[in-house]
């Protein structure tokens, strides 16, 4: 009976030992990439054709002239404004550059916290709305001298005498080079817009994790 027991208790000992225990994920290394879910992907794909399709309306159009009717101009325009306010404390000449850089600074800002978040389809997706700015920014550059751009008050520079660009570039002694400030500044903005949208379909597969 006390041989039967044990030898009762030995193979239940042996049965649990048996039992594989359950498979624990293991964790991911430092860096490692995920994949993307299918719907995020899909998604991401979608977006990717919109912003193409987008890139392309502005590089058709003369400069300043898509950029203006854009959807994303009064956004960009509420940064600008702010960016006068914001780095205004460090006197006339930082505060008048202050409008442009902020819009364009901002969304580098937010691409930044991405990268933190190790979420670069989303970074790239800000550095395409960065080289949108440059866009924006470029026909303001280009009127420095004509002065014949129509300002948040309805009015030309010429009615108001000037505005922040030919401010700037009097300043700098660079007034002559308006035109061609203003161009390069285009044409390097639809450069860093393709060069994100590249960016954003080598991540479009991958998901987002915190790199900690």
């Amino acid at each position: 009976m006390v041989f039967a027991k044990l030898a009762q208790r030995a193979s239940t000992a042996e049965a649990e030992l048996a039992v594989p225990e359950p498979a624990v994920a293991q964790p991911l290394e430092r860096g490692e990439r995920v994949r993307a879910s299918t719907p995020v992907r899909f998604a991401r794909g979608a977006l990717i054709l919109g912003l193409v399709i987008w890139t392309w309306t502005f590089a058709a159009a003369p400069m300043g002239g898509a950029a203006a009717h854009s959807v994303l101009h009064l956004p960009d325009l509420v940064f600008h404004e702010a960016g006068h306010v914001i780095l205004g404390i460090f006197g006339r000449f930082v505060g008048v550059l202050g409008g442009s850089l902020f819009q364009f600074a901002v969304p580098l800002i937010l691409g930044t916290a991405f990268l933190r978040q190790a979420d670069a389809f989303a970074a790239a997706v800000c550095a395409w709305w960065a080289g949108q700015n440059l866009l924006d920014v470029a026909p303001y550059i280009a009127d420095a001298r004509a002065l014949q751009l129509v300002l948040l008050g309805g009015q030309t520079g010429a009615e108001v005498e000037g505005h922040d660009w030919e401010y700037l570039l009097t300043e700098m002694n660079l007034l002559q080079w308006d035109r061609t400030l203003g161009f390069t500044a285009h044409w390097a903005g639809l450069a860093m817009m393709a060069a994100a949208l590249l960016w954003a379909c080598l991540s479009l597969p991958y998901g987002s994790r915190r790199a900690d």
